[in-house]
This record gives C-alpha cells, structure tokens and sequence, in this order.
C-alpha cells in the first residue's frame, strides 16, 4: 500500500488539530483541568526547547523517537501519566526502570534529562517532567512523518514508583484477550488496542521477544503458524535458535524509522514481528473485534493517523496528577523534589 502524499497528510493533521481544540480554561491549582496552553505564559518555548533537544538527539541515535514514545506508554500505564517510570531506585522504593518489562529494553532517560535541563534552564519549575514525556512523544511521531495533534499539558509528577503495577504492562506474548483486558482497565478500547500498537511501526526489537515463535511456539517445538515463512526464515538468520537475545531487529522491515501505516499492512500478510501484533488480525478472538480495525488502517493511512492521535489523548488522559498536594514539578526527572 503506497503511503498517503504529503498533501493528504498535511490536511490530515490539520484536521486532528482542528479536531482536537480543547474549549477549557486551564487552572493552576487543585481541580486543575488539562490543556493545551497550560504553558503559553509560563514558558511559552517549552514545545520548541523540547524539539530542539529531540532532534539534536536523533542526530546520534535514529532510535530515539520510537524509544521516546515508548516512555509516554509504559508511563501511563502505570498508575497514570505521572512520571513515576523516570524516578530512580531509592531506599524504600524500587524504580519501575528495574522491572523486566523495562529493564534492558526502556531507553532514552538521558535524552529526557537533556529536555528538563534545556526547560530549567529557560523557565526553571514550570514544565513537569510528565508533560515532557507526553511532548515528546507528539514530536517523536511528527518528525517520522506521522500525525501532529494538540497535546494536552498541565500535569504534575507523581511522588511515588510503582515496580509491581510495572509488572502488568501490556507484554509481547499477550493473547489478545489479556491485551484487551489490560487495556479496558484503563477504560480504553479496542481501537485505542489497535491504534496505539501502531506505535511499533518504527523502532527496534530484541531477538529475544520473537525467539519462541522462531522456534518453540506455545511449546510445541515448532514455529508459530501464523508467521509467514518467508519472513521467518528471515528472521531465523537474524535471531538463531542460540544467538544473542539482545540483538536488535527492526519492528518493521518495510520503513523502520517511519510512522506510517505498515504496520498494518505487514500484519495483513502474517509479518507481524511480535506474537502481540500478529494477534490483532489472526486471533479468532480477533474477527468482529479488532481484526476489522487493523484491516482499516491498513487501507487508509489517513483514518489509522486521526485515530493514533485521539488514542494517544485518550492514554494521556489516564490518571493525572493535577492537584499540587499530591504532585509536583520534580527540577530532576529522576528523583522527588528535597530527596
């Protein structure tokens, strides 16, 4: 499927802009209500520092978009989008860097220091470390060509790291079952399923989350069925059976380091590297649910665009810290204010 032209993206994303105007006066104080000019008098360039130190980064480290939108997820996942997944590991509380859902694999927390010293520098504690994460993110898919949409600010971070909530986030192995599960805890829906896993149209991955589907799916000795062989024996070269579990693959062969609706398409023809991808189409839990969405967004890269961006408010949405009794602009992203 060709890629939709500049021109339909650029209305594309003028039209989720449009579409995603917030008609709320934001509040600073308790009952504080997010939006997206939560910062224009207190530091009107955050947005423009943020990207600056972004495109910096990528100048050294094509990964670091992919690996920045990552942060966003697995942080809100977690007990809202508080910035509890950038705290370090203290006495009395181990840092949710430290679960296995993160360790060795969540990156890009340098990058984030250099974003919070950049905004301390220009406005020091206006900006939350939780908002940077949710800028970010926004400016990690426009610059790989995705879409643009109004991110909503006004969050505090979290005092606290939660290691064992880390432990539930959304895995590669999860059926789609356990996947829809997650997420409809979080009252978010299958769209909000189909549309976020997207995020995987660029990035990397490790040999060691595709190994069992190479070679020992579900424990049967033998490869996943759903896999295409072709693919598979492309992947076999790349991550032998007793190779390095940490080398890295692309998570879309087609274009790795561009958002865009390939994602779809190569699980439309059974070259969705991770079990939890391939799911969304070939699970017979999938037809009638979240097979029929992915089949949409493969054939319009416009309707998958507009529903990343409303799926990405959505999750920014999700448990944020407003009320500055229970939160607070941390000056390091790492560690509580005086601690």
């Amino acid at each position: 499927m060709a890629a939709a032209s500049s021109s339909s993206r650029s209305a594309t994303a003028a039209g989720v802009l449009l579409a995603m105007v917030v008609a709320a006066v934001c509040l600073h104080g308790a009952a504080a209500q997010l939006c997206e000019d939560y910062y224009d008098d207190t530091c009107p360039d955050a947005y423009d520092i943020v990207k600056q130190v972004l495109m910096d980064a990528h100048q050294s480290d094509t990964r670091i978009f992919a690996s920045l939108i990552r942060l966003h997820f697995h942080d809100c996942f977690v007990q809202g989008c508080d910035g509890s997944l950038l705290l370090d590991t203290v006495p009395g509380m181990q840092s949710e860097k430290e679960s296995p859902p993160n360790n060795g694999s969540a990156r890009g927390f340098p990058v984030v220091d250099a974003v919070k010293a950049a905004l301390e520098d220009a406005c020091p504690g206006v900006v939350s470390c939780a908002d940077i994460l949710a800028i970010a993110a926004e400016i990690s898919v426009e610059l790989s060509g995705g879409p643009s949409w109004g991110v909503l600010l006004g969050r505090l971070d979290g005092k606290t790291s939660d290691f064992n909530g880390s432990l539930d986030l959304p895995a590669p192995t999860d059926n789609l079952t356990v996947l829809q599960q997650k997420f409809s805890n979080l009252s978010l829906n299958d769209v909000d399923l189909v549309a976020l896993s997207g995020g995987h149209t660029f990035g990397r991955v490790q040999c060691q989350f595709v190994t069992d589907r190479l070679y020992n799916f579900s424990g049967t000795n033998m490869p996943d069925p759903t896999l295409d062989s072709s693919y598979r024996a492309f992947l076999s070269q790349r991550c032998p059976r007793n190779g390095d579990p940490r080398s890295l693959n692309d998570l879309d062969p087609t274009t790795p380091d561009t958002f865009d609706n390939h994602y779809y398409t190569n699980i439309e023809v059974n070259r969705g590297f991770l079990s939890s991808d391939q799911e969304l189409k070939s699970s017979p839990q999938a037809q009638g649910t979240t097979a029929p969405i992915v089949d949409q967004f493969a054939g319009s890269q416009d309707a998958f665009f507009a529903s990343f961006a409303q799926s990405m408010i959505n999750m920014g949405n999700l448990r944020p810290v407003t009320d500055p009794s229970q939160g607070e602009v941390r000056t390091n992203c790492r560690r509580v204010n005086g601690s």
